[in-house]
């Protein structure tokens, strides 16, 4: 049935246009072989067991080239084509700075954890199109446990239930609990805040590891980034805590990390403290920036237009690949 539903979805978006497409392209949780459209075993999704070639089937249906890709990372892609990304860069401009930015790590915080990368400008797709997951990092409290597991919607409601003393199936949606939280709803106000808190802390560890080897702004974007205000301080304090080290302790990332919600933040990012050094030996001098600087926001966009856009540029980059899904028609 759910198949089914795709291919009436896309007859009907398509039919809405008016327009003769040259391309589908769409979203879909792994894991799959993007490069190929084929949809491995969803835990969630039974139909989906033992591979279904989604693309491949779309194309055949539609006679048009079709791509599938991961949801977070098209978010990602979406977010520095048109969304975060170039917001920063634009901000940096004006503001008479150096400084610019060509990675970015989107997160997306909803039903689950959600990743993805886009480096020097370019989405990363990886060897086994298996890059940006983020879920499955160790959990920052529960070793056993992925991130997932403290740093979703399921988190969000196990926790509050931990602190009120309720059955899970007596808590409300997260929306709800942040309105608890913030004293809007009647409820238990203090574990509603700590719920939000534990998010952010665990999502802040999830981030700093994939910070260490990514080195780029992070955008945030699903359903409980609406949020952010009951997180966002749990999370920076992540991102900018300390590790300990033989030697004593280390800041847990070699950067700051900035709120680029925060007009003050897109200030500070952009004040570059530039130091002349002289070259040994010479009278030349080079301009020296010391202190290292990133920062984290939410989407610009939106999570479903910043996935759109990513999904259409991604589309639109990869049809005329020869040997490709694109070449692949009724």
């Amino acid at each position: 049935r759910s198949l089914a539903q795709i291919v009436e979805g896309f007859a009907a978006a398509h039919a809405a246009t008016g327009r003769r497409a040259v391309a589908l392209s769409i979203a879909f949780p792994g894991p799959a072989d993007y490069r190929r459209g084929i949809i491995g075993d969803l835990p969630n999704l039974p139909g989906f067991r033992g591979g279904v070639p989604l693309g491949p089937m779309l194309a055949a249906r539609f006679g048009l080239p079709a791509f599938v890709n991961n949801d977070g990372a098209l978010f990602a892609y979406g977010e520095a084509l048109g969304g975060l990304l170039p917001f920063v860069n634009e901000r940096l401009a004006a503001a008479g700075s150096d400084r610019r930015f060509r990675n970015l790590l989107g997160v997306t915080l909803g039903t689950g954890l959600g990743g993805g990368m886009v480096i020097d400008g370019r989405l990363v797709i990886g060897d086994n199109a298996a890059a940006g997951q983020i879920w499955m990092m160790r959990h920052r409290d529960e070793r056993p446990r992925m991130a997932e597991e403290g740093a979703s919607i399921r988190a969000v409601r196990r926790a509050y239930a931990a602190g009120a003393g309720l059955a899970l199936d007596q808590v409300p949606d997260p929306e709800r609990i942040a309105q608890i939280a913030l004293g809007e709803a009647a409820g238990d106000r203090g574990a509603a805040a700590e719920a939000f808190r534990r998010l952010g802390q665990v999502a802040g560890d999830a981030i700093a590891n994939a910070l260490a080897l990514i080195d780029g702004l992070v955008v945030l974007g699903g359903g409980l980034s609406g949020a952010v205000g009951l997180f966002r301080a749990a999370l920076l304090d992540e991102l900018n805590g300390r590790l300990e080290a033989a030697s004593g302790t280390v800041d847990r990332l070699p950067f700051r990390v900035l709120d680029l919600d925060d007009p003050a933040g897109l200030v500070a990012l952009a004040a570059d403290e530039v130091r002349e050094l002289r070259v040994p030996g010479t009278e030349r001098t080079i301009a020296y920036a010391p202190h290292k600087r990133t920062g984290i926001g939410v989407t610009r966009l939106g999570t479903t237009a910043a996935i759109a856009l990513g999904a259409y540029a991604y589309a639109l980059g990869r049809i005329d690949e020869p040997g490709e899904l694109g070449a692949i028609s009724a």
